[in-house]
Protein backbone atom coordinates (compact mmCIF):
# COMPACT_ATOMS: atom_id res chain seq x y z
CA UNK A 1 0.00 0.00 0.00
CA UNK A 2 2.88 2.37 0.78
CA UNK A 3 4.58 1.85 -2.59
CA UNK A 4 1.28 2.03 -4.48
CA UNK A 5 0.48 5.34 -2.81
CA UNK A 6 3.89 6.75 -3.71
CA UNK A 7 3.52 5.78 -7.38
CA UNK A 8 -0.07 6.99 -7.76
CA UNK A 9 0.44 10.35 -6.06
CA UNK A 10 3.78 10.88 -7.80
CA UNK A 11 2.07 10.49 -11.17
CA UNK A 12 -0.69 12.94 -10.27
CA UNK A 13 1.61 15.55 -8.72
CA UNK A 14 4.42 15.40 -11.31
CA UNK A 15 2.43 16.64 -14.28
CA UNK A 16 0.94 19.59 -12.40
CA UNK A 17 4.31 20.39 -10.78
CA UNK A 18 6.13 20.38 -14.11
CA UNK A 19 3.48 22.57 -15.70
CA UNK A 20 3.52 25.01 -12.81
CA UNK A 21 7.32 25.22 -12.65
CA UNK A 22 7.62 25.99 -16.37
CA UNK A 23 4.88 28.63 -16.34
CA UNK A 24 6.26 30.33 -13.22
CA UNK A 25 9.80 30.40 -14.62
CA UNK A 26 8.64 31.87 -17.94
CA UNK A 27 6.53 34.40 -16.04
CA UNK A 28 9.56 35.63 -14.13
CA UNK A 29 11.61 35.90 -17.31
CA UNK A 30 8.77 37.91 -18.89
CA UNK A 31 8.58 40.26 -15.91
CA UNK A 32 5.04 39.28 -14.87
CA UNK A 33 3.92 39.65 -11.29
CA UNK A 34 3.17 36.27 -9.75
CA UNK A 35 -0.24 37.04 -8.25
CA UNK A 36 -1.78 34.74 -10.85
CA UNK A 37 -0.29 31.79 -8.91
CA UNK A 38 -2.48 32.51 -5.90
CA UNK A 39 -5.61 32.71 -8.04
CA UNK A 40 -4.63 29.48 -9.79
CA UNK A 41 -4.14 27.60 -6.51
CA UNK A 42 -7.36 28.93 -4.99
CA UNK A 43 -9.60 28.22 -7.98
CA UNK A 44 -7.85 24.92 -8.70
CA UNK A 45 -8.32 23.60 -5.15
CA UNK A 46 -11.98 24.62 -5.18
CA UNK A 47 -12.40 22.97 -8.56
CA UNK A 48 -10.72 19.77 -7.34
CA UNK A 49 -13.00 19.51 -4.29
CA UNK A 50 -16.16 20.22 -6.30
CA UNK A 51 -15.16 17.80 -9.07
CA UNK A 52 -14.30 15.05 -6.57
CA UNK A 53 -17.59 15.50 -4.72
CA UNK A 54 -19.51 15.41 -8.01
CA UNK A 55 -17.73 12.38 -9.44
CA UNK A 56 -20.69 10.08 -8.75
CA UNK A 57 -22.93 12.22 -10.92
CA UNK A 58 -20.23 12.80 -13.54
CA UNK A 59 -19.54 9.07 -13.84
CA UNK A 60 -23.15 8.46 -14.88
CA UNK A 61 -22.87 10.79 -17.85
CA UNK A 62 -22.46 9.40 -21.37
CA UNK A 63 -23.88 6.01 -20.43
CA UNK A 64 -21.52 5.40 -17.53
CA UNK A 65 -18.22 6.69 -18.97
CA UNK A 66 -18.60 10.28 -17.83
CA UNK A 67 -15.43 10.33 -15.73
CA UNK A 68 -13.22 9.13 -18.59
CA UNK A 69 -14.81 11.51 -21.08
CA UNK A 70 -14.70 14.48 -18.69
CA UNK A 71 -11.05 13.88 -17.81
CA UNK A 72 -10.15 13.57 -21.49
CA UNK A 73 -11.96 16.83 -22.25
CA UNK A 74 -10.05 18.55 -19.44
CA UNK A 75 -6.77 17.23 -20.89
CA UNK A 76 -7.65 18.33 -24.43
CA UNK A 77 -8.81 21.76 -23.24
CA UNK A 78 -5.56 22.18 -21.32
CA UNK A 79 -3.64 21.18 -24.44
CA UNK A 80 -5.28 23.79 -26.66
CA UNK A 81 -4.91 26.44 -23.95
CA UNK A 82 -1.19 25.63 -23.82
CA UNK A 83 -0.90 26.04 -27.59
CA UNK A 84 -2.72 29.37 -27.28
CA UNK A 85 -0.42 30.38 -24.41
CA UNK A 86 2.73 29.56 -26.40
CA UNK A 87 1.51 31.65 -29.34
CA UNK A 88 0.64 34.59 -27.05
CA UNK A 89 3.95 34.35 -25.20
CA UNK A 90 5.90 34.36 -28.44
CA UNK A 91 3.96 37.37 -29.69
CA UNK A 92 4.46 39.12 -26.34
CA UNK A 93 8.23 38.70 -26.60
CA UNK A 94 8.23 40.53 -29.96
CA UNK A 95 5.82 43.36 -29.06
CA UNK A 96 6.74 46.93 -28.29
CA UNK A 97 6.56 48.02 -24.67
CA UNK A 98 3.38 50.09 -25.06
CA UNK A 99 1.48 47.09 -26.46
CA UNK A 100 2.55 44.56 -23.83
CA UNK A 101 0.11 45.41 -21.04
CA UNK A 102 -3.01 43.97 -22.67
CA UNK A 103 -1.13 40.95 -24.02
CA UNK A 104 0.44 40.30 -20.62
CA UNK A 105 -2.96 40.42 -18.92
CA UNK A 106 -4.38 37.91 -21.39
CA UNK A 107 -1.38 35.60 -20.88
CA UNK A 108 -1.87 35.65 -17.10
CA UNK A 109 -5.57 34.79 -17.54
CA UNK A 110 -4.62 31.88 -19.81
CA UNK A 111 -2.06 30.65 -17.25
CA UNK A 112 -4.70 30.77 -14.51
CA UNK A 113 -7.04 28.68 -16.66
CA UNK A 114 -4.30 26.15 -17.47
CA UNK A 115 -3.28 25.81 -13.83
CA UNK A 116 -6.92 25.64 -12.73
CA UNK A 117 -7.62 22.75 -15.11
CA UNK A 118 -4.45 20.89 -14.11
CA UNK A 119 -5.06 21.24 -10.36
CA UNK A 120 -8.74 20.38 -10.73
CA UNK A 121 -8.01 17.14 -12.54
CA UNK A 122 -4.95 16.00 -10.61
CA UNK A 123 -6.26 17.26 -7.26
CA UNK A 124 -9.59 15.48 -7.66
CA UNK A 125 -7.79 12.22 -8.43
CA UNK A 126 -5.71 12.60 -5.26
CA UNK A 127 -8.82 13.34 -3.15
CA UNK A 128 -10.69 10.36 -4.61
CA UNK A 129 -7.74 8.06 -4.06
CA UNK A 130 -7.28 9.21 -0.47
CA UNK A 131 -10.89 8.61 0.54
CA UNK A 132 -11.10 5.33 -1.37
CA UNK A 133 -8.19 3.67 0.44
CA UNK A 134 -8.30 5.21 3.92
CA UNK A 135 -11.65 3.75 4.93
CA UNK A 136 -9.63 1.05 6.70
CA UNK A 137 -7.54 2.11 9.69
CA UNK A 138 -5.00 -0.58 8.80
CA UNK A 139 -4.04 1.30 5.64
CA UNK A 140 -4.40 4.85 6.90
CA UNK A 141 -0.83 5.46 8.10
CA UNK A 142 0.78 3.71 5.11
CA UNK A 143 -1.35 5.71 2.66
CA UNK A 144 -0.56 9.03 4.36
CA UNK A 145 3.17 8.29 4.36
CA UNK A 146 3.11 7.10 0.75
CA UNK A 147 1.11 10.12 -0.43
CA UNK A 148 3.48 12.47 1.39
CA UNK A 149 6.55 10.84 -0.15
CA UNK A 150 5.02 10.87 -3.64
CA UNK A 151 3.94 14.50 -3.34
CA UNK A 152 7.35 15.59 -2.03
CA UNK A 153 9.15 13.86 -4.90
CA UNK A 154 6.83 15.40 -7.48
CA UNK A 155 7.12 18.90 -6.02
CA UNK A 156 10.91 18.54 -5.76
CA UNK A 157 11.13 17.68 -9.45
CA UNK A 158 9.02 20.76 -10.18
CA UNK A 159 11.41 22.94 -8.16
CA UNK A 160 14.35 21.38 -10.01
CA UNK A 161 12.92 22.32 -13.42
CA UNK A 162 12.04 25.79 -12.13
CA UNK A 163 15.58 26.53 -10.95
CA UNK A 164 17.06 25.09 -14.14
CA UNK A 165 14.93 27.47 -16.22
CA UNK A 166 15.26 30.51 -13.98
CA UNK A 167 19.08 30.32 -14.13
CA UNK A 168 19.15 30.36 -17.93
CA UNK A 169 19.19 33.56 -19.96
CA UNK A 170 15.76 34.76 -21.00
CA UNK A 171 16.21 33.60 -24.60
CA UNK A 172 17.36 30.12 -23.62
CA UNK A 173 14.72 29.85 -20.90
CA UNK A 174 11.94 30.75 -23.35
CA UNK A 175 13.15 28.28 -25.97
CA UNK A 176 13.68 25.49 -23.44
CA UNK A 177 10.36 26.22 -21.75
CA UNK A 178 8.53 26.09 -25.08
CA UNK A 179 10.08 22.73 -25.91
CA UNK A 180 9.10 21.35 -22.51
CA UNK A 181 5.54 22.67 -22.85
CA UNK A 182 5.23 21.10 -26.31
CA UNK A 183 6.25 17.71 -24.89
CA UNK A 184 3.98 18.01 -21.84
CA UNK A 185 1.01 19.12 -23.95
CA UNK A 186 1.51 16.30 -26.46
CA UNK A 187 1.53 13.87 -23.53
CA UNK A 188 -1.87 15.24 -22.53
CA UNK A 189 -3.24 14.40 -25.97
CA UNK A 190 -1.92 10.85 -25.58
CA UNK A 191 -3.49 10.53 -22.13
CA UNK A 192 -6.80 11.90 -23.43
CA UNK A 193 -6.81 9.41 -26.29
CA UNK A 194 -6.23 6.54 -23.83
CA UNK A 195 -9.19 7.68 -21.74
CA UNK A 196 -11.39 7.88 -24.85
CA UNK A 197 -10.30 4.37 -25.82
CA UNK A 198 -11.29 3.17 -22.34
CA UNK A 199 -14.66 4.88 -22.82
CA UNK A 200 -15.07 3.18 -26.25
CA UNK A 201 -15.21 6.57 -27.93
CA UNK A 202 -12.12 5.56 -29.89
CA UNK A 203 -11.53 2.05 -31.23
CA UNK A 204 -9.44 -0.32 -29.14
CA UNK A 205 -6.31 -1.66 -30.83
CA UNK A 206 -3.40 -3.91 -30.08
CA UNK A 207 -0.25 -2.06 -28.95
CA UNK A 208 2.29 -1.35 -31.67
CA UNK A 209 5.16 -2.01 -29.23
CA UNK A 210 5.78 -2.98 -25.61
CA UNK A 211 8.70 -1.43 -23.71
CA UNK A 212 7.60 -2.54 -20.24
CA UNK A 213 10.62 -4.80 -19.84
CA UNK A 214 12.97 -1.94 -20.73
CA UNK A 215 11.24 0.87 -18.85
CA UNK A 216 8.21 0.23 -16.69
CA UNK A 217 5.62 2.97 -16.31
CA UNK A 218 5.62 2.22 -12.56
CA UNK A 219 9.31 3.08 -12.15
CA UNK A 220 10.41 6.55 -11.03
CA UNK A 221 11.89 7.23 -14.48
CA UNK A 222 8.73 5.97 -16.14
CA UNK A 223 6.59 8.28 -14.00
CA UNK A 224 8.80 11.26 -14.85
CA UNK A 225 8.63 10.48 -18.57
CA UNK A 226 4.88 9.96 -18.28
CA UNK A 227 4.49 13.47 -16.87
CA UNK A 228 7.04 15.05 -19.21
CA UNK A 229 6.32 13.39 -22.56
CA UNK A 230 3.29 11.20 -21.91
CA UNK A 231 5.34 8.00 -21.93
CA UNK A 232 3.26 4.90 -22.61
CA UNK A 233 4.86 1.45 -22.62
CA UNK A 234 2.11 -0.11 -24.75
CA UNK A 235 0.69 2.58 -27.08
CA UNK A 236 -1.76 1.85 -29.85
CA UNK A 237 -1.50 3.28 -33.35
CA UNK A 238 -4.21 5.85 -32.53
CA UNK A 239 -2.36 6.99 -29.42
CA UNK A 240 0.93 7.29 -31.28
CA UNK A 241 -0.71 9.17 -34.15
CA UNK A 242 -2.50 11.62 -31.88
CA UNK A 243 0.66 12.12 -29.84
CA UNK A 244 2.57 12.98 -33.00
CA UNK A 245 -0.18 15.37 -34.03
CA UNK A 246 -0.06 16.93 -30.56
CA UNK A 247 3.66 17.54 -31.04
CA UNK A 248 3.40 18.96 -34.54
CA UNK A 249 0.51 21.40 -34.04
CA UNK A 250 2.29 23.79 -31.61
CA UNK A 251 5.51 23.46 -33.63
CA UNK A 252 3.68 24.58 -36.80
CA UNK A 253 1.95 27.38 -34.90
CA UNK A 254 5.27 28.66 -33.53
CA UNK A 255 7.03 28.42 -36.92
CA UNK A 256 4.25 30.28 -38.74
CA UNK A 257 3.97 32.93 -36.02
CA UNK A 258 7.74 33.49 -35.94
CA UNK A 259 7.76 33.86 -39.72
CA UNK A 260 4.94 36.42 -39.64
CA UNK A 261 6.50 38.35 -36.76
CA UNK A 262 9.85 38.48 -38.53
CA UNK A 263 8.19 39.48 -41.79
CA UNK A 264 6.12 42.26 -40.24
CA UNK A 265 8.77 43.57 -37.82
CA UNK A 266 10.29 46.92 -38.75
CA UNK A 267 12.96 48.96 -36.99
CA UNK A 268 11.64 51.77 -34.84
CA UNK A 269 13.85 54.28 -36.76
CA UNK A 270 15.68 53.67 -40.02
CA UNK A 271 18.66 56.02 -40.46
CA UNK A 272 18.86 55.10 -44.14
CA UNK A 273 15.60 57.00 -44.73
CA UNK A 274 17.27 60.32 -43.86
Amino acid sequence: MLLSSVIIILREVLEAALLFSILIALSKHSGFDLRWIGWSLLTGLIGAVVYAQSIGVVSDWFEGVGQEVSNSLIQLTTYFMLVFYMALQLRFNHQQTDLKYSSGLLIKIIMIIIAFLAITREGSEIILYFFSVTHSEDHYVAVIIGMTIGACIGISVGFLFYYLLINLTSKWAMNTGMVLLIMVSAGMVSQASLLLIQADWLPSQLPIWNTTDWLSEKSATGQLLYALIGYEATPTAIQAGLYLGGLLLPVFVIIILKYNLKKNSKPAFDFQEL
